[in-house]
């Protein structure tokens, strides 16, 4: 079974920066995509970030050119820098990971972030 737990969600002032971790139970070369989504009280989840086993990001409008997602096989993890941070952006984010070959994807936990002065 695969285990994802994101990590370093936290209180940060608008303008400031967070990078968010997601560690993977398994080999991430496994995955065909991995993904950060967010979901904020009263709001639906939307997707923040994607990368593709080939490379590929994307990126909703609304955090483009202020967030960056990128991975380390050898650690097993993807990550999340979240730069010049507003309000809006305060949600809790998921990490999700797809197993090439299967259809599902697989979530982690979520971790806070709250962006306040």
């Amino acid at each position: 079974q695969v285990q994802l737990v994101e990590s370093g969600g936290g209180l940060v002032q608008p303008g400031g920066s967070l990078r968010l971790s997601c560690a993977a139970s398994i080999r991430i070369f496994r995955f065909n995509r991995m993904a950060w989504y967010r979901q904020a009280p009263g709001k639906e989840r939307e997707l923040v970030a994607a990368l593709t086993s080939g490379g590929t990001t994307s990126y909703a409008n609304s955090v483009k050119g202020r967030f960056t997602i990128s991975r380390d096989y050898a650690k097993n993890m993807v990550f999340l820098q979240m730069n010049s941070l507003k309000p809006e952006d305060s949600a809790v984010y998921y990490c999700t990971a797809r197993v090439t070959g299967y259809d599902n994807d697989e979530w982690g936990q979520g971790t806070q972030v709250t962006v306040s002065s």
